[in-house]
């Protein structure tokens, strides 16, 4: 067997391993490939991100993969998040920074770029390369709306205004940026003109602007219309987005199928559990120790739901180290333990409905929390069901529900009368487990630091 064909063997099993969550092997099977076929441009790339994955120093294994295969641009991608991970964010800038200024129009750059200055501090020209990107490109509209993109992430109304007139200028209305005019009123409070637009694009088809049309509904008071927008919707991909907005019409509207929806084990108004997963005092001080050292950022991403604290990247409980490991086990035992206890199979539901095998991680992070920190409420579509982890937790003599996780109350933006179904106060070492369709956020807290790891998981055989 020649070299080159043992090596695709090994990334063969590197990637079966990665589909069982078998990080550790998965990254020895792709070792091995990498050292039989050391000028492989696939598999050099597959053997940074595998460290990189797992935790462990990849920016020279990046670099060595951008040398073999300089065309690819994710490789180029990874290689900077690599250095910023690693402390070296200005490195990492200077990076995308070459590539871009060959490539303006490289969006997925110009987002990362944007990313990284934002998290590392600065809040205010973090976008500076869209803005210098359209005035080389000014009739690239993936490029205006990428820049309004980042704006409106941070509900910067007037600036995300300026970007749309701005690239009206140069491209005219286009049906994407009437569709951006429409979502912009509808989030900056403008209902008059948001159902103005809307009405001007009723026979589009567009997911974003299906979205947009049940928020604006919701926001005018028309529960009614919400529903009939978003019911025909849960049979689409866009089911995992819609399905709490329509919880929200059901309750508001008095249907008795939100609670069908929603409804937990024995009675209680929402389906969730608090579990306690068996993590001694000495591994949860370990535990935060650790996540300390991980969270190295200054703000985060613009794109996540914590405000007054940072958010880790990566898939944490994918990492090398072995308390994660011990404490992944632990995780995912209890909720093994609250899937056996959940309601009969119900076809019909999306969350009873699906398999009660396997689990599977599809996501994790840590959230990092300092005074006056929160969530804003939000739900996690791709998942299945959503779990946090109470690492450490403020001393703080604030009364409730100061800190407290709620479950069921939409976004405060919606200007609805809806309460959560339930305010759960956290308790260091707990495990608190819901739907990852469910509304869910937290309030502030007074002083101290409130530290967790969350995950979303989807049943394996999905």
């Amino acid at each position: 067997m020649s070299a080159q064909i043992e090596a695709e063997v090994w990334r063969e099993r590197a990637r079966a391993a990665r589909a069982e969550q078998d990080m550790a092997g998965a990254d020895e099977a792709i070792a091995k490939a990498a050292r039989l076929a050391p000028a492989d441009p696939l598999t050099a790339f597959l053997r940074a991100q595998s460290a990189y994955e797992l935790g462990h120093p990849a920016a020279a294994l990046f670099a060595e993969a951008v040398r073999l295969w300089p065309e690819n641009p994710d490789v180029l991608r990874n290689h900077a998040l690599a250095l910023a991970s690693e402390g070296q964010p200005a490195e990492a800038e200077r990076v995308l920074g070459r590539a871009l200024a060959a490539r303006p129009d490289w969006l997925d750059g110009q987002r990362v770029l944007a990313g990284l200055r934002y998290s590392h501090g600065d809040a205010e020209t973090y976008d500076a390369g869209f803005a210098e990107a359209v005035r080389l490109q000014p009739r690239h509209q993936g490029l205006w709306l990428g820049w309004f993109t980042l704006r409106a992430q941070q509900r910067d109304w007037p600036a995300a205004r300026r970007i749309l007139d701005e690239a009206t200028v140069h491209l005219g209305e286009t049906r994407a940026l009437a569709i951006a005019r429409a979502f912009l009123a509808s989030e900056s409070g403008d209902m008059d003109d948001a159902q103005s637009r809307l009405a001007a694009l009723a026979d589009v088809e567009d997911d974003f602007l299906a979205l947009c049309r049940i928020r604006t509904a919701l926001r005018a008071g028309n529960a009614a219309a919400a529903r009939d927008l978003a019911l025909p919707l849960t049979a689409t991909r866009l089911a995992g987005q819609v399905w709490p907005y329509l919880s929200t019409a059901w309750r508001l509207l008095g249907d008795p199928r939100a609670a069908w929806l929603d409804g937990g084990i024995d009675g209680d108004p929402v389906l969730h559990g608090v579990l306690d997963p068996g993590l001694s005092v000495t591994e949860l001080a370990e535990l935060a120790a650790l996540l300390r050292r991980l969270h190295t950022a200054a703000l985060p991403y613009a794109e996540q739901s914590v405000r007054g604290g940072t958010q880790t990247d990566r898939s944490i409980l994918l990492r090398h180290e072995p308390l994660l490991a011990t404490a992944r086990a632990k995780l995912m035992k209890a909720l093994q333990g609250f899937v056996a206890s959940l309601p009969p199979i119900d076809p019909r539901h999306p969350v009873l409905g699906r398999p009660r095998g396997g689990l599977q991680i599809s996501g994790s992070w840590s959230v990092r929390l300092a005074a006056g920190g929160f969530n804003v409420t939000h739900s996690h579509p791709v998942g299945w069901l959503s779990a946090v982890l109470y690492v450490a937790l403020p001393e703080d003599s604030s009364p409730a529900p100061a800190g407290a996780l709620h479950l069921g109350a939409p976004p405060p933006e919606l200007g609805l009368d809806l309460a959560p179904y339930k305010v759960i106060q956290p308790r260091t070492g707990h495990l608190v487990v819901f739907p990852s369709i469910l509304w869910h956020g937290t309030y502030p807290f007074a002083a101290g630091e409130r530290l967790n790891i969350a995950f979303d998981v989807v049943p394996t055989s999905a």
